[in-house]
């Protein structure tokens, strides 16, 4: 009888810390899920978009369509990723909302370069940062782009910048050179949403 009520006990407890573990889990998903939205949310307001995709939103249904007939294999675990025309697209799994939009060209022309570059500054405006003749460099917070002469006095003054989302383009060569060919690239991400999707 002694034994019966003790393996009794047992059971409830092991039942009661499984239930305790699973809560536990299961309230984390939520909390990260909803921290997850709320900075998608955050990132989708400030319209940083490229060819109709927006970083932030949701892809529609057409969007999808071209996803499904376009897919990459090589995407990282919960997200898909998809190229239309030059761009490709990363969404998340679960939400389909845009996390990176990015183009590569590995053997750009010097008048592909200064394609590139005139539709972001057309898109971007003035850009954050321009470094080493080789980066250029938007940044965005809550409130929106951040400027040169604001990132400059956040720098002076040792803040701290809270950056929400970039565009960063990169160039091998001096993107005001004009050798035959450079690779050059853009991509367009939100770190904080990148880091929430590192830690699922």
């Amino acid at each position: 009888m002694v034994k019966r009520s003790v393996m009794v006990v047992i059971q409830t407890s092991l039942k009661c810390a499984v239930f305790a573990v699973v809560s536990a889990v299961l309230l984390f998903s939520c909390s990260s899920a909803d921290e997850m939205t709320a900075l998608l949310d955050q990132v989708e307001k400030l319209n940083i978009s490229r060819d109709n995709y927006t970083l932030g939103k949701a892809l529609t249904d057409k969007q999808k369509k071209t996803a499904r007939q376009n897919t990459v294999q090589e995407a990282a675990p919960g997200t898909w990723k998809f190229k239309d025309k030059d761009l490709y697209v990363v969404a998340d799994r679960n939400t389909d909302r845009v996390i990176i939009l990015y183009e590569q060209h590995e053997k750009a022309s010097g008048k592909k370069t200064q394609e590139l570059i005139g539709s972001l500054f057309f898109e971007f405006g003035d850009p954050t940062v321009m470094a080493h003749d080789k980066v250029i460099y938007w940044a965005f917070d809550s409130k929106g782009k951040v400027s040169e002469e604001q990132y400059g006095k956040i720098k002076d003054a040792k803040g701290q910048l809270q950056i929400l989302a970039t565009v960063k383009l990169n160039s091998s060569e001096k993107i005001m050179g004009n050798p035959e060919s450079k690779s050059v690239y853009y991509i367009i991400s939100s770190e904080p949403v990148l880091k929430q999707i590192k830690l699922r």
